[in-house]
Formats: structure tokens, C-alpha cells, sequence
């Protein structure tokens, strides 16, 4: 998954009192509105799904617009788009998929089979700047464009008829219906947005519109809030209890929490100080996410391109307290970079992040033996000097500190700096190279362990610490290609372990989402793998 802003929220944050007093009018009219009043962590900046993969856009995406199918409250594919759940032929390459005969645009355009041949293949054209171009890879050509060998237009999907649709994959792919459950695989109105010029598309209300249950008004494409109202064309619109949905951008924690107080918002994200105070909140819910923290080993010429040493930090940490003194707001330690509830091994009816663990008790007489052996095969004399890099935010904060403090503790001769830099100066000095480790998470966008594993291959342009492992990198192309499920889950299992053994990366923590979520609320699907749905949503009075 391409880089997602993180849930963790910036202090200090001021609300304008315009928004409070409209905040307080809206909250008056909920019962007879049928509305509810959400919150993202950062702006708006763009709904074109081509090429964004930022949380507060695929928040809005998932409940404006439909893809062939959507995950329902148990985290599994049903129809949306197409009338059916899809079975493959050409031994599982080949799926022929028919749209809703009823399935229309916000604006009265009929949903063509087209618009998702456009919308794919727009994912994949270098002139858009895609961002999210690696979850293609098994769709025919796929990987041959990404690697600029051939053109997008040969991707493998093609419109046969106004309301058919036939993909066609290199490989079969056991996760695949999952996947096209994603934001980046909804479809696109081609006639719309070759009206309104592609670079145009996505940066306002009147220049989006969705298949979904909702359409989204009052963003200018620069205003921190915006209203998504019911969408009168959508194919389901019965199961549609809410009338709109109010979204305004708050940024710390504490905000958000007396919002939530006031009843200014019906579902309040926290976290850090404010999340560890209100752990026993009789409104708190605990999200459990597909949400690995971890840091990211640089290995390209820097020190910890020498396993033992990677080894060493890894088995310095102490995970429980970390999770337990420093964040203390559910999260749990990492013992595995999948997530617990990401996917349960049909093979062996075992949860994959449970089955593939290792232990989290940290083993400093082991660390200390490993960095003295490290630092001689590295030619390492004196103190081994490490630099941590993160974002600003508070939580990101207190985790490098006390990372910093850990590693000084437990390995002597170690000097550790940290930098915690604006978001996107932090991206810039990760992707140019210029860390050692870097504080970073995955949240998975599809609930499959190859959704993790498989951005840690060679080259992958979300793996910047440059993890490279020719035993891993093969066992992912088996996993990938594998044309039955025994194959392909003992295949993950050996790349995870692989890669843990390898410390091609160091998990520090599962993350939990913390809600305040008004009690009057229910019917929202809180993905596990995925971004909230409050399309079902109702809100009694």
C-alpha cells in the first residue's frame, strides 16, 4: 500500500469557531437529518483513484463509489458493481463479469464496463504519475508496464459489451477478489472525466462523481470540510438509512475528543496521550486493524546492511513495555510483520500472523554477542552511530524516544539520533536514502498476508530500506503463481519467516484504532483490512 497518514494526531491544532457553530446547528438536526458528523486527520486533496492512496481519500471513496465488489461486515467480497461473485475459467486466469443493469453515475450516467477498462488502465499510464501501481502485478502485462516494457493499453481488461467485462491474469491469483474490493479498481465515468480533463478530475465536487451510495458536495478541492449526500441514482439506495455525512479535517487528538464530548462528532479517531487517558471511556471502541509498525532497515551501504547487526537492534527492544507504558492505547507488540486477523490459513484453519510468530522478549546477552560480531564483519571500530527518522507527530515522537533510549541502555557503544520531520520531509529523506532506520507501518489494503509480504521484494518502490533476499524474493513469485491454496500459503509462510530471520525489517507494534463512537450509532463495518463504511450506517435518536 502506498504511504497512508497515520491516525496519530498533531497538537495544537486550533478550530474555527465558525466550523463549532455550525458543528452545534448540524447536531440539533441529526434526528430529523438523518446525519452524522465524521472526522478526517489531514485535508481532502484529491478523489481521483488513479493515482492517490492517502487514508483521508480512500475514507471518502469507500462510501461514495463502488468497485466490482465490496467487503461486507465480516471483511468478505460481495457484488456491488457486478450482479454476481465471480468464478474463474482458463484453469482461474480468466473472469467475465457483468455490471448492474441499474448501475448508475451521481449524474444519471449509466456504469459501462468501459469505465472500469479506463479507469484500470488510466492506474497504470505513466502520464497520470500512478502511485499504486504494484497491486496490478497478475493481471495480464501488469508487470511488464511497470516495468515500462509494454504500453498500459495491454493490460489485461477489456470491455466486450456495454455491461461486460473480462479480465484476464498471468497467473491465477487466489487473493483476487479480495483485491478488486480496493478503491484503486473502482471504475472511472470516462465520458465525465474526458469532459472535465483529467487533470481537472477528482480536485472538487464539481469536477467528481460516484457510483456509490453517496455523492460528495461543498469541497472546493482547498476547505478542511465538505458534505457527502445520498446519491438518488445508486443501484441499493433502500439499504441507504442516512440522509449525508459531514466530514471536517481536526488534527489533534484533544480536539477531536471534545468534540465528540460537545456532540459535535459521531466518531472521534484518538490516539497518543488522549487515547492512553480514556482507555475505559464508556464510548471508547477498539478497532482492530491490519496495521503493522515497524521500522524500516536501511541497507543500502549504511551500517545495518549487516543482518547481525539489524539481528542485535531487533532483540534489543522491548516490545511489551512499549506497547504498555508508552502507548498504552491497545496496541499490542509485533511478533510477525502480518497483522493478527489479516487472513486465517485455510490449510491449517490457523490465523497466518499467529502460525508465523516469533518471539517479542527481548534477548540482550544474544544482542550484545551479535553487535560485536556485526560491527567486526562491518569493519566497524568505535561507536556504532545510528540516526532514527519519523514524522512530527507526538506519538511518532515518543516511540523514537524511546527507542533511542533502549538501544543506548541495552547496547553499549551504540549512539542513536533522531529526527522527527515534517511529513513530507521525512518521505523525501527515506526515499533518498539518508537513514538508518526509519519509523514507518503498513496498513494492508486487502486481507491477505501477500498485501505485506509482497511489498518487500527487490525493487519495490515501497521498500526503501532496499531489502533485497533472492530466497525471499522467489518465494513470493511462488506464492504469486501458485495454482492451488496448499502451495500458496506454505509459500508465505516460509517468505514470512524468511524475512524475520533476515530481519529484512523490525514490527515494534499491531496498531489498534481508538473510536469514541456515539452509542446512537450503529451498522458501521469497521474493516479489519479496508477503511470504514458507514453506507449501512443509522443513527437513532
Amino acid at each position: 500500500m502506498q504511504k497512508f497518514r497515520r491516525v496519530s494526531l498533531s497538537i495544537g491544532v486550533v478550530m474555527i469557531a465558525v466550523f463549532l457553530a455550525a458543528c452545534g446547528k448540524q447536531s440539533s438536526q441529526k434526528a430529523q437529518n438523518k446525519s452524522i458528523t465524521l472526522m478526517q486527520t489531514s485535508d481532502l486533496t484529491s478523489l481521483d483513484n488513479t493515482n492517490q492512496a492517502m487514508m483521508p481519500e480512500f475514507n471518502t471513496l469507500t462510501n461514495i463509489s463502488e468497485g466490482l465488489y465490496r467487503l461486507n461486515s465480516k471483511d468478505q467480497p460481495v457484488p456491488a458493481m457486478a450482479t454476481k461473485i465471480v468464478k474463474p475459467t482458463d484453469n482461474g486466469k480468466k473472469y467475465i463479469f457483468h455490471i448492474r443493469s441499474n448501475a448508475k453515475w451521481s449524474n444519471g450516467d449509466p456504469v459501462k464496463a468501459e469505465d472500469f477498462e479506463y479507469s484500470w488502465k488510466r492506474s497504470l499510464n505513466p502520464a497520470n504519475n500512478p502511485v499504486y501501481t504494484y497491486v496490478f502485478s497478475g493481471i495480464k502485462n501488469a508487470d511488464a508496464i511497470i516495468n515500462h516494457k509494454k504500453s498500459y493499453k495491454t493490460l489485461g481488461i477489456k470491455a466486450t459489451g456495454n455491461k461486460t467485462l473480462e479480465i484476464t491474469l498471468d497467473h491465477p491469483m487466489a487473493y483476487f477478489n479480495k483485491l478488486v474490493a480496493m478503491p484503486v479498481f473502482m471504475p472511472q465515468d470516462k465520458s465525465f472525466v474526458q469532459k472535465v480533463g483529467v487533470k481537472k478530475y477528482g480536485t472538487n465536487a464539481s469536477h467528481t462523481v460516484s457510483n456509490g451510495a453517496f455523492k460528495i458536495t461543498q469541497w472546493t478541492g482547498t476547505n478542511d470540510s465538505y458534505r457527502l449526500v445520498k446519491n438518488p441514482y445508486y443501484w441499493d439506495k433502500q439499504a441507504v438509512k442516512l440522509d449525508q455525512i459531514n466530514y471536517k479535517t481536526v488534527k489533534d487528538s484533544n480536539t477531536a475528543h471534545n468534540l465528540f464530548e460537545d456532540g459535535k462528532l459521531d466518531d472521534a479517531t484518538i490516539s497518543g496521550v488522549t487515547a492512553k487517558s480514556l482507555q475505559k471511556n464508556k464510548d471508547l471502541k477498539r478497532v482492530p486493524k491490519a496495521w503493522t509498525y515497524y521500522l524500516q532497515v536501511n541497507q543500502r551501504g549504511r551500517p545495518l546492511a549487516n543482518q547481525k547487526l539489524r539481528e542485535a537492534i531487533s532483540l534489543a527492544i522491548n516490545r511489551q513495555e512499549l506497547t504498555s507504558k508508552v502507548l498504552a492505547d491497545g496496541s499490542m507488540p509485533a511478533s510477525s510483520f502480518v497483522s493478527p486477523g489479516t487472513a486465517v490459513d485455510p490449510t491449517s484453519g490457523q490465523d497466518f500472523s499467529k502460525e508465523t510468530s516469533f518471539s517479542t522478549a527481548p534477548k540482550i546477552h544474544k544482542a550484545r554477542s551479535l553487535l560485536a560480531a556485526g560491527k567486526k564483519e562491518a569493519g566497524i571500530s568505535g561507536d556504532l552511530k545510528l540516526s532514527i527518522v519519523g514524522d512530527d507527530q507526538d506519538v511518532t515522537k515518543n516511540v523514537a524516544q524511546y527507542l533511542q533510549g533502549q538501544l543506548a541502555a541495552k547496547l553499549p557503544g551504540v549512539k542513536v539520533s533522531i529526527a522527527n520531520i515534517p511529513d513530507k520531509a521525512q518521505q523525501a529523506r527515506r526515499s533518498e536514502g539518508k537513514f538508518d532506520l526509519a519509523q514507518w507501518y503498513w496498513l494492508a489494503d486487502f486481507g491477505d498476508p501477500i498485501n505485506y509480504l509482497g511489498i518487500l521484494t527487490t525493487n519495490n518502490t515501497m521498500n526503501p530500506g532496499k531489502f533485497s533476499d533472492a530466497t525471499y524474493d522467489s518465494l513470493i513469485e511462488r506464492a504469486k503463481t501458485a495454482d492451488n491454496q496448499t502451495d500458496f500459503w506454505n509459500y508465505l509462510r516460509q517468505a514470512e519467516k524468511r524475512l524475520m530471520n533476515q530481519n529484512g525489517i523490525i514490527p515494534l507494534y499491531y496498531v489498534r484504532e481508538s473510536h469514541l463512537v456515539n452509542p446512537k450509532l450503529s451498522g458501521v463495518e469497521y474493516h479489519v483490512a479496508g477503511f470504514p463504511d458507514y453506507t449501512r450506517a443509522t443513527i437513532g435518536k
